[in-house]
């Protein structure tokens, strides 16, 4: 363990790999790298404290360690969402969006609601578990728009499964919102699909234009 402070006092956390930093968290190298052997961070039972402890050597200590340090991190994250307060850009949405999904081994969607001049207005999670076109309400959606006085809407999800390829069912919704909020001239701006280590823009890619 010695070895790794010393590492982190060097050259920065960002050398260590992935077990190696969750072993500083518990104080165990071999129990981390056993963890990860059987999840990845992004699939590490956090929401659930008794699945944790299953994990082999993961008592009570190491398995709450475990909680409080991904909930830190989720809160400092979300934090730095309120940097951004004016997109125009997709890296900028992109920024805005991405700390809501660290973290979640479900999908959720989030609706961003922004002015003309791409203030934005608020956030609002619109499903969870899933972005089928029975899941979303079109009409909350553009309700919160109107609530707002929002021209402009950015849809953001997550894929868990690392490919952030957009399926039938997200090009399905994304039109579905589109139209819905053209009715009220609002416009959708773009839709973002987010993985741990890569991303998806409708906008970037021209599928809003068809």
């Amino acid at each position: 363990m010695r070895e790794l402070h010393e590492r982190i006092l060097l050259h920065g956390a960002a050398s260590l790999t992935d077990s190696e930093l969750l072993g500083i968290v518990i104080d165990s190298e071999e129990v981390a790298q056993s963890l990860i052997s059987q999840y990845t961070l992004t699939t590490l039972p956090v929401d659930d404290i008794s699945r944790l402890r299953m994990s082999a050597g993961i008592g009570v200590a190491k398995a709450t360690k475990i909680i409080a340090s991904v909930e830190l991190a989720r809160r400092i994250a979300k934090s730095k969402t309120e940097v951004v307060d004016r997109i125009q850009s997709c890296e900028e949405a992109e920024k805005v969006l991405r700390p809501l999904f660290d973290g979640l081994d479900h999908e959720e969607c989030w609706a961003l609601y922004l002015t003309n001049s791409g203030k934005v207005l608020d956030k609002m999670k619109i499903s969870q578990g899933g972005v089928q076109a029975t899941v979303v309400d079109n009409r909350l959606i553009v309700k919160r728009a109107l609530e707002l006085l929002a021209t402009q809407i950015i849809i953001g999800h997550n894929h868990p499964s690392e490919n952030a390829q957009p399926s039938q069912a997200d090009i399905v919704l994304t039109n579905r919102i589109k139209n819905a909020a053209a009715l009220f001239d609002i416009t959708l701006l773009d839709h973002i699909i987010i993985t741990r280590t890569n991303s998806y823009s409708f906008k970037k890619f021209g599928l809003l234009d068809r």
